[in-house]
């Protein structure tokens, strides 16, 4: 095994001998091919490390000091020879030296004698405009105290905004142009709207001073009934009674109204309009109840949609009395004789200077010749069964006279009736035992609950 050994040992093959200067030559090619690998890895990491910015900066810093040094030189030899020079560093200035034959430096190496300037990076300095320049100015001030950061040019804005706000309001809110042309283009995705989103910029419309000049850019007579509903959302919780008013009065109001003439009924998402206007019932009353009643035009169909809104939804009682005394005072409608039947319903518990100008709205007709509606006795029937006993004895005597002049043979007996039967303001009902039904009932039940009959059980 040994002598196998040794005899594979020596039957290894022989290298390559070649004559003393070509191994030199080629140590020498090796070594160069490896200084020049490290050298294009050194020139890529600091290329890749310097911004192009930075890269751009320090070719112009090289170039000028390039052209300081060949004037400099070219001094000594005089103005011909100076212009010579200058214009031989114009054509080629500072380009690569071509290396010798005989050198071997690698030609990806930057050599120390400068940059080529005509190379890529020819046209690569960046412009700075004078809008740049003064803010760079602003923010690189060599004087301290006239520094300023961005946290005062911002302070600055807001006193200059409030210094605005503080001031007298101007007559009238210029739009830009951008302006105009963004919410027309909201007005055209609310002709179209079903569900979904709002855009953001509809949704900033409660929030701006010329809101009502925006708005109307939108065209909302052209809103699809969806919306007017998610309008009506937005604006009744972010604006105040007076600004929603305003919205219920001049949209809401008109395209509920046409929508019902055209169809005979109202769209389901108009009428969840009319139930979220009345978030805030001061606007509704003043918005759609009162001018409703107040153009002496509204048909019985209209009456019976909106009215169905006061039956359904709760109003609170200052609000639904406030409403009350409007409608009485205005000048009579069958219309507002059906609201003011409405608002009684809901059986409140009214003030006194409601109740008396609701009394005064009736007693207008004791020397009417008018015949009137089956709905005005209707009202005053309402009127007098849920605040019967809140009337002072002269007003019902006035009542009876009223009864007396305009009757009808259903309703009338019906009013006196409760007229007969109750009390006078501040007085106790004595009668009140009476009229209630008597128990029959002299003893409790009493029921011993461990005398438990037997319950019989169904045998297996």
């Amino acid at each position: 095994m040994a002598g196998k050994k040794r005899k594979s040992g020596s039957e290894k093959q022989p290298k390559h001998r070649l004559p003393l200067g070509a191994d030199a030559d080629a140590v020498a090619d090796a070594s160069k091919r490896r200084r020049s690998g490290a050298a294009k890895q050194h020139q890529a990491d600091e290329e890749a490390s310097i911004p192009s910015s930075l890269s751009a900066k320090i070719l112009r810093e090289a170039r000028k000091q390039q052209q300081e040094e060949m004037l400099a030189d070219s001094g000594d030899e005089g103005p011909p020879a100076a212009a010579a020079g200058v214009a031989a560093g114009r054509s080629t200035s500072s380009s690569f030296p071509v290396p010798a034959a005989d050198e071997e430096e690698d030609d990806d190496v930057d050599e120390l004698y400068g940059f080529d300037a005509l190379s890529e990076y020819d046209g690569g300095e960046v412009e700075i405009n004078e809008e740049d320049e003064k803010a760079l100015a602003a923010f690189m001030s060599k004087d301290k105290a006239a520094e300023r950061t961005l946290g005062d040019i911002i302070l600055q804005k807001i006193r200059e905004k409030d210094a605005e706000v503080s001031a007298e309001r101007r007559p009238r809110v210029k739009l830009d142009n951008s302006i105009i042309e963004l919410y027309k283009e909201v007005g055209k995705f609310l002709s179209r709207y079903t569900s979904g989103k709002i855009p953001k910029a509809f949704k900033r419309i409660p929030s701006l001073e010329c809101w009502a000049e925006v708005l109307q850019l939108t065209e909302p007579e052209n809103w699809s009934p969806n919306a007017v509903y998610q309008a009506t959302r937005l604006f009744s919780s972010n604006m105040n009674t007076k600004n929603a008013e305003r919205f219920y009065e001049a949209i809401l109001l008109p395209r509920v109204r046409n929508d019902i003439t055209q169809n005979k009924r109202l769209h389901f998402a108009l009428y969840q309009s009319l139930k979220k206007s009345l978030y805030k019932p001061a606007a509704f009353n003043k918005g759609i109840l009162l001018p409703l009643c107040r153009e002496r035009n509204c048909t019985l169909r209209e009456a019976v949609i909106i009215g169905s809104i006061i039956q359904k939804v709760s109003i609170p009682f200052l609000h639904a009395s406030v409403a009350l005394v409007k409608l009485a005072e205005m000048e009579y409608c069958g219309t507002t004789s059906y609201f003011i039947k409405l608002l009684l319903d809901k059986k409140y518990a009214l003030p006194y200077r409601a109740l008396d100008a609701v009394l005064a709205h009736f007693m207008r007709f004791l020397d009417d010749e008018r015949v009137m509606p089956v709905i005005w006795h209707q009202s005053l029937l309402a009127f007098v069964e849920r605040y019967k006993n809140e009337l002072e004895k002269k007003d019902k005597e006035k009542l009876a006279r009223l009864l007396d002049h305009q009757k009808h043979y259903l309703v009338t007996p019906e009013i006196r009736r409760e007229l007969r039967g109750s009390c006078n303001r501040g007085e106790k009902d004595n009668n009140l035992q009476t009229s209630s039904p008597i128990s029959v009932i002299t003893k409790p039940i009493e029921e011993d609950k461990w005398d438990v009959p037997e319950v019989p059980m169904e045998e297996d």
